[in-house]
């Protein structure tokens, strides 16, 4: 099987492409409380509808923030965000929007497989860059993403937003302060069992790149550093399907998962052997990716992950984390992008006694806050240079498991992280604890 890895010049081989080289990053700007921010948006497709409906409510109130510029290869989805969302101006070339002076930040909502790319440009260009998740679609893009954005001093926000919501952070502190001990297993889960759920998107038949006027797509910029195949309107429409362009069910939902739980464990942690296992059980068309995956990973400091998923069975496993003296359930009904209004820490039998001195009762409920929005967070940290809530290296963690999961299923084997060299690997001793 050819490696799902992508290095440097693989990267820079999508700009080739694409005809241009990234930029040298200048001086990092400083904005006042009323300076304004303008943002450009690469990708108007299904998620970008929200990320323009998000920022655009904060431009309503803050005039300072306006968005400048979309960008698709679709001209029909160009124009329709543009025109909805009153963008000054439209293109269906990146290069436009990251060569713009007077852009400040951007956007990108497209197929993973852009995502290394683009942020990497964007941010060697000297912008800041909210990025959607998943953060890439390889151990070694999210690398490059990360370290690029050291490199730099870019703002990066990676837009699982539901790391926003303050259970996790309510959940984060109980770890810190030992209020389950020794921490042992994480679980999650994300289940559908719809059609559309699958990805199984509306495909226009009259687009392609053949087609002209606002049914035209430009496939060859759309391929990018992808395989070179003939256009095919499911790949379009239903990338996720495809591990040309996606790790399906690992890298669209469980990031949703793995984000939030690194954030609980105080930063994450890269892990250091994980399984990935599943396979097509219902779905049987042109598909690549599993309809039905499962994960499971071990961490160097001793402690496991277990995530479960199908895309044909819509029933949740609790999310929680399990410690030796105790448990934290974050989501009953296991559904982590859901709200809930508290955390519950419930301790082990060993340790009730103590724990209901210590805290007056048999367990203990608390309480979740509002806090600020993902999308405002990230527009705060461009203008304070604070880091954001799903920073770069908390999110390429996240991401390493994520990929080592596919990187495992389509070997069929339990593959390694060796953190020293930053690199899978396919065997490593076993650290202290494992």
């Amino acid at each position: 099987m050819e490696s799902n890895n992508l290095h440097r010049r693989d990267l820079l081989k999508a700009a080739a492409v694409a005809g241009i080289a990234s930029a040298t990053a200048g001086t990092t700007k400083l904005f006042a409380a009323n300076d304004r921010i303008n943002l450009g948006f690469i990708g108007c497709g299904g998620r970008s509808n929200d990320l323009l409906t998000q920022f655009s409510g904060i431009a309503k109130t803050d005039s300072s923030v306006h968005i400048s510029t979309v960008c698709d290869v679709y001209e029909k989805r160009k124009r329709e965000k543009a025109e909805k969302f009153k963008a000054e101006s439209s293109c269906d070339d990146y290069r436009e929007v990251i060569a713009r002076k007077d852009i400040d930040a951007v956007v990108i909502a497209t197929p993973d497989h852009w995502h290394a790319p683009m942020a990497i440009q964007a941010m060697e260009a000297g912008k800041d860059v909210y990025l959607e998740k998943p953060m890439t679609r390889t151990v070694e893009e999210a690398k490059l993403v990360y370290e690029t954005s050291m490199k730099t001093k870019r703002i990066l926000q990676i837009g699982s937003q539901t790391t926003s919501s303050d259970q996790w952070w309510k959940a984060r502190k109980a770890v810190a302060d030992g209020l389950i001990g020794k921490l042992i297993m994480s679980q999650g889960s994300y289940h559908r069992n719809s059609t559309r759920g699958e990805w199984n998107y509306e495909i226009n038949p009259d687009a392609g790149p053949n087609a002209s006027g606002e049914n035209h797509i430009d496939w060859k910029m759309w391929l990018g550093a992808a395989p070179q195949r003939e256009y095919n309107a499911d790949r379009f429409f239903r990338f996720r399907k495809y591990w040309d362009y996606s790790g399906g069910i690992a890298t669209d939902l469980f990031y949703h998962v793995m984000a939030p739980l690194n954030l609980v464990w105080g930063g994450g942690e890269f892990p250091y052997r994980v399984v990935g296992t599943g396979g097509i059980y219902i779905f049987k068309d042109e598909r690549e990716v599993p309809d039905t995956f499962m994960l499971t990973a071990d961490y160097p400091s001793g402690h496991s992950v277990v995530l479960s998923s199908s895309m044909a069975n819509s029933t949740h496993i609790p999310g929680l984390i399990r410690g030796h003296e105790g448990t934290i359930m974050m989501v009953e009904n296991g559904q982590f992008e859901s709200r809930t209004d508290h955390i519950t820490v419930t301790p082990e039998k060993p340790f009730a006694a103590e724990f209901e001195k210590k805290h007056g009762s048999a367990e203990l409920k608390i309480s979740v806050e509002p806090r600020v929005s993902h999308y405002q967070n990230f527009i705060d940290c461009v203008r304070s240079r604070e880091k954001p809530v799903l920073d770069g290296l908390t999110a390429y963690k996240a991401m390493t498991t994520i990929a080592m999961g596919v990187e495992s299923y389509r070997r069929g084997q339990v593959v390694y992280f060796d953190e020293s060299k930053q690199k899978i690997v396919d065997r490593l001793p076993s650290p202290t604890g494992v």
